[in-house]
């Protein structure tokens, strides 16, 4: 039985290289570049793949880009479902300041995916027999998928009996909270839209996400706080922990790499405190890779020890 599936409207090559500046109107000499498979859902069976889960993606590929993504996943041994799709999966790149460490990130929309390749994707999901514990939405919807896309999705979830995660913004995270999902995995900004107010303080955080707990809407809610680590907040806890300090080489990647690691551990039957700790030491590792490497197991075990977490 697949344990996890990721499910990926999205997908993309994610290119990364450096540069020593980054100059207007000049030829940049550029490093030599990285490839790897991308899109949140993508991302996040690369990380449970990589702690030993079992666990299968479903996307859209096209194109020689669709082709050259399968490829990659196929390279790290990940079990794909894929719908065809006519547009040319899309590409998204980083570039990296290497005299100063900035990073500049370029995420291309995609193309249009049609109504039968977005359907395609819940069909193939509702599909899964025997159902999963966890499927794992994530990641942005291209042109031409409805807002409602993952509420569609949480309710093939709960069709199948497996609990829905949910990592998106917008239009298409209020969409699905209507329905109900299981976790969702904002980050301060989205959580202060979701709110419809500025989130100030620590007291603030947690009762912006008590709120559509209360309403039934969600079990869990992980908040990142970037340079401020990051919130769990359920019903009854609310668990804080401080970030790690790791020497930052690229951000791309960092909450996949937290999703997929408390993902991996819940599906695993773990505490969620211990859920919790390998997700923040994930993001953590994930920090300290280049492109959108991912985390690595040792650098996750390593950092585990160092994360803290306070109860609130």
């Amino acid at each position: 039985m697949v344990e996890l599936v990721t499910l990926t409207p999205n997908p993309a090559i994610d290119l990364s290289t450096s540069v020593a500046r980054m100059v207007p109107s000049r030829k940049l000499r550029c490093a030599a570049q990285q490839r790897d498979p991308g899109g949140g859902g993508i991302n996040v069976a690369r990380v449970v793949k990589r702690f030993g889960g079992d666990v299968e993606a479903i996307y859209p590929a096209g194109g020689f880009t669709g082709r050259l993504l399968r490829s990659l996943l196929d390279r790290e041994q990940i079990p794909s479902r894929i719908i065809e799709a006519v547009a040319e999966t899309r590409e998204d790149f980083s570039v990296t300041e290497s005299e100063t460490g900035e990073q500049f990130r370029f995420v291309l929309p995609g193309e249009a995916l049609a109504e039968g390749e977005w359907r395609g994707l819940l069909e193939i999901l509702g599909g899964t027999d025997p159902a999963p514990k966890i499927v794992v939405g994530s990641g942005s919807l291209p042109p031409g998928v409805p807002h409602d896309f993952y509420a569609q999705a949480a309710a093939v979830a709960k069709r199948i009996g497996a609990k829905f995660f949910l990592d998106t913004s917008g239009d298409q995270l209020v969409a699905a909270l209507d329905h109900g999902v299981t976790l969702i995995k904002p980050n301060l900004r989205e959580m202060q839209e979701l709110a419809g107010r500025p989130l100030a303080n620590e007291h603030d955080w947690i009762a912006a996400a008590r709120e559509p707990i209360a309403a039934g809407k969600v079990e869990i809610v992980a908040l990142s706080l970037g340079h401020l680590g990051a919130l769990l907040v359920t019903k009854d806890k609310a668990l804080r922990s401080p970030a790690l300090p790791v020497a930052q080489v690229s951000t791309v990647g960092a909450g996949d790499s937290f999703l997929g690691a408390i993902a991996f551990s819940l599906a695993q039957g773990r505490p969620i405190e211990d859920a919790f700790r390998l997700a923040l030491a994930a993001g953590s590792a994930s920090l300290t890779m280049h492109g959108t490497e991912l985390c690595r197991p040792a650098d996750v075990e390593r950092l585990s020890a160092e994360v803290v977490i306070l109860p609130l």
